[in-house]
């Protein structure tokens, strides 16, 4: 297995900690009604493209295969069948300003205009802003620097979220790096994820990516015949559970980078200062309660 690395005295898998315990408060832009509002009102069309327009406009106007290449565990009939024609529909900077409106009025309205507007947050975006400020550079790194590219936000509550989606990406980037050298594909992934429990459920994950039930099934057995699930219970084998703790390891390591620029010191502040912010949204059921799987928020 690989080992953790260790940069001026802050571990990876404290920094990947940190990045997870604070992932929410990034993702919570696929979930809030505001932004479907808000795409949907600049022309693109509900469900499915407000998904993936919002997400890749920053790299201006891609075309279906970049966006599956970045996205990664996509059916990528699904993307296909949204873009480019979003493009047509709405312009990929339009998008983007609608995106950050969206999450303007999601976070007044989930955590209210006393918190987005004190001293707490500006705090916080201070603190996350060094860390992506200080990611190293976009080798490698295509939707990290689509994101890269944007002018900062000023208000303390969009820099906050601008900052951690740098981080969400630049770290995301990394880990399909490393799926790809555990040898994975994007289903592969996301079924030997699943299986770990500590990702989506199964049949959350399946709909949401696109994926029929004969194309599942089929990866399924693949991976069985890798010996990377169990031929009977379908749950991963020892080798299975190795190497995804091998592609966790690696993920942390290669998103190290930025988090130690911050310290173990402002790490910690962050997270005392952002975690009861985490802990409004899972009691307001920002996310669908299908959406987990058993062991969600588990390291591995």
């Amino acid at each position: 297995m690989l080992s953790t690395a260790t940069v001026s005295g802050m571990d990876a898998q404290t920094a990947g900690k940190t990045a997870r315990t604070l992932e929410l408060l990034h993702s919570l832009a696929y979930f809030v009604p505001e932004t479907e509002k808000e795409l949907v009102g600049v022309g693109l069309e509900p469900g499915r493209m407000v998904y993936f327009a919002g997400r890749s406009a920053p790299l201006g106007a891609p075309p279906a295969t970049v966006v599956t290449a970045t996205f990664f565990n996509f059916n990528p009939e699904l993307i296909a069948s949204v873009i480019p024609r979003a493009w047509e529909l709405a312009r990929p900077t339009e998008v983007v300003a609608a995106r950050y409106r969206a999450i303007d009025a999601a976070y007044v309205r989930l955590f209210g205009a006393d918190v987005t507007g004190s001293a707490d947050m500006a705090e916080a975006a201070e603190l996350v802003t060094i860390a992506a400020q200080n990611i190293p550079g976009v080798d490698g790194r295509p939707l990290y620097a689509g994101w890269a590219s944007l002018d900062w936000p000023t208000e303390p509550h969009l820099r906050f979220w601008h900052a951690l989606t740098l981080l969400r990406e630049y770290r995301g980037d990394g880990h399909i790096a490393a799926l790809q050298t555990a040898g994975l594909n994007g289903l592969d992934a996301l079924i030997t994820h699943t299986a770990t429990g500590i990702g989506f459920q199964r049949k959350f994950a399946q709909t949401r990516r696109g994926w029929s039930q004969e194309q599942w099934d089929e990866a399924v057995e693949s991976l069985k015949d890798r010996e990377l699930l169990d031929r009977s219970s379908g749950a991963l084998t020892e080798d299975g559970q190795e190497l995804r703790d091998v592609v966790e390891d690696l993920t942390d390591d290669l998103a190290l980078a930025p988090w130690d620029a911050l310290g173990e010191e402002g790490a910690k502040r962050l997270l005392e200062l952002a975690t009861p912010w985490r802990t409004a949204l899972v009691e307001q059921e920002v996310f669908p309660a299908a959406l987990f799987g058993p062991r969600f928020g588990k390291l591995r």
